[in-house]
């Protein structure tokens, strides 16, 4: 389980990436397509071409992270293909890892207090 911490950045880059690359790969590839320093804290995420592995990247404030996970079956839900990158919360990037659909979750409603008369 990846915990991210409440404030952090994450980053989905929504073109496939090679996953053969590494560290520094990925780190220049989050600087060239994402305009985002890997070495900022921020959580970065990269699919492969299938669609169905994701490495994420990330600076703890000793070295950087790499995680990876990979689907046995199915694939990530991932935007449309396109050039850059979005914004995820960090409870959406729980759910993406998990290869569940986080373009349709939809914030609980503000629970109402009871009235007594």
């Amino acid at each position: 389980m990846l915990a991210i911490a409440p404030g952090v950045k994450v980053y989905l880059a929504c073109k496939p990436t090679d996953m053969r690359r590494g560290f520094d790969g990925l780190a220049a590839d989050a600087a060239q397509v994402l305009r985002v320093d890997a070495y900022s804290g921020a959580v970065i995420v990269f699919r492969s071409r299938r669609g169905d592995y994701v490495k994420i990247l990330t600076w703890d404030g000793s070295g950087l992270c790499l995680f990876a996970k990979r689907l046995e079956k199915g694939r990530f839900v991932w935007p449309p293909i396109v050039d850059g990158g979005m914004r995820l919360t960090a409870a959406q990037l729980a759910l993406l890892i998990e290869g569940i659909d986080w373009r349709r979750t939809i914030a609980a409603e503000e629970a109402k207090q009871p009235i007594f008369a």
